[in-house]
């Protein structure tokens, strides 16, 4: 890993969304993968160690999903939140309000069966986004 590299931590219930995300990201040699978590629980236990730059999670997870997530690490590990999930499409606008809300700073819908999305243009968009984030500033929201 080079200093300029951006480390981000992946937190994803799905072993086939996981390999996609973690093989879009690391297609970019500004990235680096710094870990993969399962749920919340396993996230929050990993962030002081890793100290990653970026946190991408998914909402629905079990032990401690998304939401509960986003809402621990702006109050106790601060940084920028790019939520990747099925509960974030243009209709969820509930969803998004609330991850907003909380303190995630974006946000990207997975790919559904109803709106196929160019795997490139996913890549693309994602990698993106993390370069964004990476340099944003955020604040701590307590509990």
């Amino acid at each position: 890993m080079t200093q300029s590299q951006i480390k981000v931590l992946l937190v994803e219930d799905s072993p086939v969304a996981t390999e996609l995300y973690k093989r879009m990201l690391e297609s970019s040699p500004e990235i680096q993968v710094v870990g993969v978590a399962s749920d919340g629980v396993q996230a929050l236990s990993m962030l002081p160690q890793l100290q990653p730059q970026v946190l991408c999670t998914d909402l629905q997870m079990p032990n401690m999903d998304g939401f509960e997530l986003i809402k621990q690490v702006m109050a106790k590990f601060p940084l920028p939140i790019l939520v990747l999930s099925n509960l974030v499409q243009k209709e969820d606008i509930d969803n998004i309000w609330k991850i907003v809300q909380m303190g995630a700073a974006d946000f990207l819908p997975k790919p559904t069966a109803a709106s196929p999305v160019d795997q490139e243009q996913l890549q693309n968009t994602l990698i993106t986004k993390i370069k964004v984030l990476a340099n944003m500033q955020v604040s701590p929201k307590p509990l």
